[in-house]
């Protein structure tokens, strides 16, 4: 590996131009043929093999002219305090109101009458609209929900107070300042660990490479394979993460390779044979951790899993290929500091007395050193077995937006269970026996605790599918709720049995628990998957057993860690006023998953590279103890800054208006913390310490059945390109 990348590290030096020019078609046709893309993503989840899903495809197929896969608004409408809506004046306002929602889109199929439908409070001063479209949300276009908008507007100039919930409502759009404060702060911490404004650039400048073409792909072939409108964001915010990642231990090593006397094209070569092998190899278990996601069987995540480890083929892919190109066109200006060897010395020594100082540490007391570290991860850890999870609703959103309001508004006028129904669907193939079940089933029901309503079966014009909504006298995500619903799904298994009469739960909060079910039984056979594929992809590397068990387990104590933050400050409420939570509650059901596939990714970024440095040294004749002091200060200083840009970068979501964005992050900057400095820079030392020459053993018979990877370049040492140095070698730093 490290001959065949260190061959392409000098080609791509020497044909620069030609490199230079490939990527930049590469950018160009694929940007074109996103640009010509009419269609756009989708925000609809199918989710294969839950009762919910099966239900929602009985009705599209038994109640086609519903159209249930259509977008909805409900808007609610209440009069001025003391009043009714029913009054005069309020009854024309409403009149005017309605008339101004069914004209504000051609795609409008449906707005009902509130004091037809019955659809007023028992108190007589609030109601409710529902406006249906003959098109999916996704369809909506920004047109449709402005004058939406100026419908809304307009109603609240009549003097009521006028809200809006459902999926055809707007969401309000998160805005840029994370992403440009943590590519500025990225910027920032990699020129003051390069030294150099060319060198600090070149990494931000392949990030950017890579992810633009990996979104213009995602966006060309989003209509094609009917991706989700989540999936490019995962694939960028990823994209960069590795893509700066990469490309900063390359061109460090570049650096390193130049002190110590190679000429430009060589050290070029012998970065990308070195870093460019673990970065090749770090990146396959990035996407091993993403592709993994299809384990849960849910298409959505199955397609960001794909697409995302996509993008981190394409960030390998220029960083070995294009950064060794831009490399041959600034060789000397990308050494910043280090071409005055002097001055890189003093300033290399400066820097690297505390990474020194602390490895030091750890490797003479190594077991008072880890005890505490990881009785510190476990203390953290502990929330997590209060885990809680859920699909957020318009009760998680900010108090500010109208899809809050509208919540808390029909919850206070018509019970916290209005704004979660259940619907239940019960279908057979007479029409007679189906509306005989459908009797018994409406009648047991409403005698069941927590139920507020039941109403009657309405059944298709076949009359062989009726549907019953029952309203909880609970809110949605309420225990008593998801009692409910597991009381009425025991109560259909019972009805089937006797009757033959199949009756199927679905609805919001039915969704929502079979979605919690669901990543709750994937989430072990997910970790044994990515973690054994790993751990396998990890033994080839460093020709161990030890260092990828260790690996493995540091990794579920970080991410464990992690998640045991986020549940104490977003489900518990601890130390909630700091960061900005408005209302604890249960996790979002993508969140723990999808952390643990990010984190994972990264935190075998850090391994590989950290670990790498150490084996390097200690198969260039270094004792095991030495081995760990020496790589710990070759590469402590970049794992370090490029851990540093990543919790930049999600820290900054911890603010996002939106509760689960802002849980993502902090779980996403907690975990790259512990797990670079607690895990990787402090356990790690201190376990290889403690194992010695054990570390670096591995049984004969695995020995002889494994290729060689040559990730760190030892093959690379003993050619005779080693003696090809065009300076005399320096004890400088390697990164200036």
């Amino acid at each position: 590996m490290a001959t065949f990348l260190h061959s392409i590290g000098r080609t791509a030096f020497k044909r620069r131009w030609l490199v230079l020019l490939f990527w930049v078609v590469v950018l160009a046709a694929v940007s074109a043929a996103a640009a010509r893309t009419t269609s756009g993503t989708t925000s609809a989840i199918t989710l294969p093999g839950t009762e919910s899903q099966r239900a929602n495809d009985l009705l599209s197929n038994k109640f086609p002219a519903a159209n249930a896969s259509g977008a909805t608004a409900r808007v609610v409408l209440r009069s001025p305090h003391g009043e009714k809506i029913t009054s005069r004046g309020n009854l024309a306002s409403v009149t005017t109101i309605l008339k101004s929602l069914s004209a504000s889109s051609s795609r409008v199929s449906t707005v009902s009458d509130p004091f037809k439908d019955g659809t007023v409070s028992k108190d007589g001063a609030t109601a409710y609209t529902t406006v249906t479209y003959r098109i999916t949300p996704a369809e909506l276009t920004d047109r449709d929900h402005e004058r939406f908008d100026d419908a809304l507007s307009e109603g609240r100039k009549t003097g009521l107070t006028v809200e809006a919930t459902g999926n055809a409502v707007a969401t309000e759009e998160e805005g840029t300042s994370a992403e440009a404060i943590g590519f500025a702060l990225a910027a920032v911490i990699l020129f003051l660990t390069l030294g150099s404004l060319i060198a600090a650039g070149l990494p931000l400048l392949t990030a950017v490479v890579g992810v633009g073409i990996s979104v213009a792909v995602i966006t060309t072939l989003s209509p094609v394979f009917d991706l989700n409108s989540s999936t490019s964001a995962l694939a960028s915010m990823l994209g960069i993460a590795v893509g700066i990642d990469y490309a900063l231990f390359i061109v460090s090593r570049y650096r390193s390779e130049r002190a110590a006397g190679y000429d430009a094209r060589e050290a070029a070569g012998r970065a990308n044979g070195t870093a460019g092998s673990a970065v090749v190899f770090a990146g396959l278990t990035v996407m091993i951790a993403l592709v993994g996601l299809a384990v849960v069987n849910l298409p959505v995540l199955t397609a960001m899993g794909i697409t995302a480890a996509g993008a981190v083929a394409v960030a390998v892919l220029v960083a070995i290929t294009l950064i060794p190109a831009i490399l041959g066109f600034a060789p000397e200006r990308v050494r910043g500091r280090s071409r005055n060897r002097a001055e890189g010395r003093d300033s290399g020594e400066a820097k690297a007395q505390f990474g020194r100082r602390w490895v030091t540490a750890v490797v003479s007391r190594p077991v008072r050193t880890l005890i505490p570290a990881v009785a510190a991860l476990i203390v953290i850890a502990l929330p997590v077995s209060g885990l809680e999870v859920g699909l957020p609703d318009d009760g998680s959103k900010p108090p500010s937006t109208t899809q809050r309001k509208a919540y808390d508004m029909l919850a206070q006028s018509f019970g916290k269970g209005f704004n979660g129904p259940l619907t239940v669907v019960v279908t057979d193939q007479t029409a007679a026996t189906a509306k005989k079940a459908a009797a018994t089933m409406g009648s047991k029901i409403r005698a069941m605790d927590d139920v507020a309503v039941a109403t009657p079966a309405v059944f298709n014009p076949a009359g062989d599918t009726g549907i019953i909504t029952v309203i909880p006298d609970s809110a949605p995500s309420d225990d008593a709720t998801k009692d409910l619903v597991s009381h009425i799904r025991s109560l259909a298994t019972t009805t089937e049995r006797s009757t033959g009469v199949q009756s199927m739960v679905t609805g919001s909060t039915a969704l929502s628990i079979d979605v919690s079910d669901k990543f709750k039984a994937a989430l072990m056979p997910y970790l044994l998957v990515v973690v054994g594929l790993a751990f396998l992809i990890l033994i080839l590397v460093f020709r161990s057993l030890l260092v990828p068990l260790k690996a493995a387990l540091g990794f579920l104590l970080s991410v464990l860690a992690s998640l045991g933050a986020v549940v104490a400050v977003f489900q518990w409420g601890w130390l909630k006023d700091l960061f900005g939570v408005e209302q604890p509650g249960p996790i979002m059901s993508l969140m723990p998953i999808l952390t643990v596939g990010i984190v994972f990714g990264l935190a075998m970024d850090y391994q590989v590279f950290l670990v790498t440095r150490m084996r390097e040294a200690y198969l260039h004749g270094a004792d095991p103890r030495q081995a760990v002091v020496t790589g710990f200060e070759h590469s402590a200083k970049v794992v370090t800054a490029a851990a540093l840009i990543m919790i930049g970068v999600f820290a900054g979501f911890m603010n996002s208006t939106d509760s689960v964005i802002a849980a993502l992050g902090l779980g996403l900057a907690v975990a790259v913390a512990l797990d670079a400095f607690v895990v990787r820079m402090t356990i790690v030392p201190a376990v290889l310490t403690l194992l010695g020459r054990r570390a670096w053993s591995l049984p004969a018979w695995i020995d002889r059945v494994l290729p060689i990877v040559d990730i760190e370049g030892e093959r690379l040492a003993k050619s005779p390109a080693a003696g090809a140095r065009s300076e005399p070698a320096t004890e400088l730093s390697p990164l200036h």
